[in-house]
């Protein structure tokens, strides 16, 4: 008898809906997946965690909370990136420890944890700690194909977790890459040298995924990663009732019946209606990804940014050149942080004209070794391009931080309410901050927007939301643009997308003064020369480096620019002084407007 993980409510809407279905939407599903009889259910982590707070606004811990509620049989199951927890650079160890104490706590059973390099020792503190909450550790290996990956270099990855403590290991193929013969080698020579429980978790994006399971179930694996047919599919999971159907009456047969499936899927098919806006175009079969291999939530991140700088048409560009980046980084695997560097890195490239012309902050700490080891060394143009003449790092990253839990609690004093909102604000800083200190606020509950009059944005409430048809969406305003003849557009997120909207019969007093650069959308001027920092691509601006009177250089960093979850630098292009500074942190920026101005 095979066992089964439903991974629809966690990685299946990530995958074709940006993770972005509230909890209410997969509550009923849930209560019918409880009777089921799954192996485990996965609820959280990946991008669960992050989307919560930055876009569903729901505190991920009352997630959590309601799920436990209602899976009183099923085991919880979260995805975990090591040190990087469920955010995209390395915590401490005291970080990582409060973390999954607090999980563990919280009714999380299973911790499948993953380091993006294959790094064993970006792992020993969540395992350690995943054990010493008396939980199941399962080790991941992220599969990928290049020249230097091979099955016995993944199996003796696999021994070295199973030696950290991990109960069972986890084949993670984010990609979908794998082919059904080669799911048999690997799947084969894990069980005959590791000697435990196998899960297999495979997407379907390059269509291998169906016959990969198979071949897999052949090979002896324990446990399959399957999808809810209503989230199932494309770059999601093989379908869960399909599987359970064709096992039914072998030697595989799962045991599980598929009446309560379609119950549940009937639910999810219904819910998914309301989230058509977030349905990626690529959740397709798309077999480009064998070259590229994009997991499908990098492609609909890297689409959304190519969108909103009017340069979706060359998509097919950048998925060219993020082979030849993954190559210079010593064939990473792409997961989640590594797939986020190289896409963004990717873009820029094929933005700027130069291949690394403008390096983000993750390349050059992926250079400097403060994400680990790569497979494969790193390009020597590259190096040299980073680091110059010194050396990267050669200890596990982790030593080299101090502890951030005390800072992130006098931080957070104002506004954290719990541990649990210590973690988040630790974590995911200003992300967090925002969410809390709304929620404190009462600002996501439904109110109406009164006197809508041209009396600036700051007047306004900068955050709300409103009920349409019985759902909610929040509103968030990021500016207001240049009136003209009594209209004055605003701008604003509806769901995290970002929208234009006219008010009229506004005052259509200009400003006097003419000396200064026309505003855009955003508010701020048009970089109209090399003395204006501007960012390489929109995001939000997350922190000023500088202030009104500095002396700053060509190449130093001017700012912090936060944009596919990744931190992009604004460097200065001039040697000179910073004279103005017309963007605050918190602003959403774009490209082509002037951010600060250096005279």
């Amino acid at each position: 008898m095979i066992k089964i993980t439903e991974n629809s409510l966690r990685d299946g809407h990530q995958s074709l809906l940006a993770t972005r279905m509230r909890t209410q939407d997969m509550v009923e599903a849930a209560k019918l997946f409880e009777k089921v009889g799954f192996y485990s259910v996965e609820v959280w982590g990946g991008a669960t965690y992050d989307a919560c707070l930055r876009y569903t606004k729901e505190d991920p811990f009352e997630r959590l909370a309601t799920f436990k509620d209602i899976f009183k049989t099923t085991p919880l199951q979260m995805l975990l990136r090591g040190q990087n927890l469920i955010g995209y650079r390395h915590y401490a160890d005291d970080v990582v420890r409060e973390f999954i104490t607090l999980s563990a706590q919280a009714g999380m059973d299973i911790f499948r944890i993953f380091d993006a390099f294959n790094d064993a020792r970006n792992l020993k503190t969540s395992i350690e700690s995943v054990k010493k909450n008396n939980k199941h550790a399962q080790g991941a290996i992220c599969y990928t194909t290049s020249p230097i990956h091979t099955t016995q270099g993944f199996v003796a990855y696999a021994k070295e977790l199973v030696n950290m403590g991990c109960d069972s290991i986890a084949i993670k193929d984010m990609a979908g890459l794998i082919t059904p013969f080669k799911a048999y080698e690997l799947v084969k020579a894990l069980k005959e040298e590791v000697g435990v429980s196998i899960s297999f978790h495979t997407h379907s994006t390059a269509g291998f995924a169906f016959g990969a399971h198979l071949k897999a179930l052949e090979a002896g694996v324990d446990v399959l990663d399957l999808a809810n047919s209503a989230l199932a599919e494309g770059t999601s999971h093989p379908c869960t009732q399909s599987m359970v159907a064709t096992l039914k009456d072998t030697p595989y047969d799962t045991g599980l019946q598929l009446e309560l499936m379609e119950e549940a899927s009937e639910i999810l098919r219904r819910n998914r209606r309301k989230y058509a806006k977030f349905e990626s175009v690529y959740n397709q079969i798309d077999t480009r990804v064998l070259l590229s291999q994009i997991p499908g939530g990098m492609i609909s991140n890297m689409a959304n940014q190519l969108k909103e700088q009017n340069a979706l048409d060359r998509i097919d560009e950048v998925m060219k050149e993020i082979p030849k980046v993954r190559e210079d980084f010593g064939f990473v695997p792409l997961v989640t942080p590594s797939s986020q560097i190289v896409g963004t890195q990717a873009v820029l490239n094929v933005l700027m004209g130069e291949r690394y012309k403008t390096i983000t902050t993750e390349t050059r700490n992926i250079v400097k070794g403060l994400y680990g080891k790569t497979p494969a060394p790193i390009s020597k143009t590259l190096s040299a391009k980073v680091l110059g003449d010194a050396q990267p790092i050669d200890v596990r990253p982790a030593d080299l931080l101090s502890d951030e839990l005390p800072q992130a609690r006098i931080d957070s004093k104002d506004f954290a309410k719990s541990p649990t909102d210590v973690i988040s604000y630790a974590i995911f800083g200003n992300v967090a901050k925002t969410f809390l200190q709304e929620r404190n606020q009462n600002c996501l509950q439904p109110e109406a927007l009164e006197n809508f009059e041209d009396k600036g944005v700051d007047k306004l409430p900068k955050e709300f939301a409103i009920t349409v048809n019985g759902e909610q969406y929040v509103i968030k305003i990021e500016g207001s643009g240049e009136k003209n003849e009594g209209v004055r557009p605003f701008f604003m997120r509806i769901d995290g997308e970002l929208r234009e909207v006219y008010v009229e019969n506004l005052d259509t007093t200009q400003d006097k003064d003419s000396t200064q650069p026309k505003p855009t959308r955003t508010g701020l001027p048009q970089a109209t020369g090399v003395g204006h920092a501007q960012s390489p691509m929109p995001g939000t601006l997350t922190k000023i480096k500088v202030k009104q009177g500095d002396s700053v250089k060509v190449g130093d960093t001017l700012a912090i620019v936060e944009a596919m979850k990744m931190e992009n630098e604004v460097l200065a292009a001039v040697d000179g002084v910073v004279k103005e500074i017309y963007a605050t942190e918190g602003m959403q920026v774009g490209t082509g407007v002037a951010i600060m101005f250096i005279g």
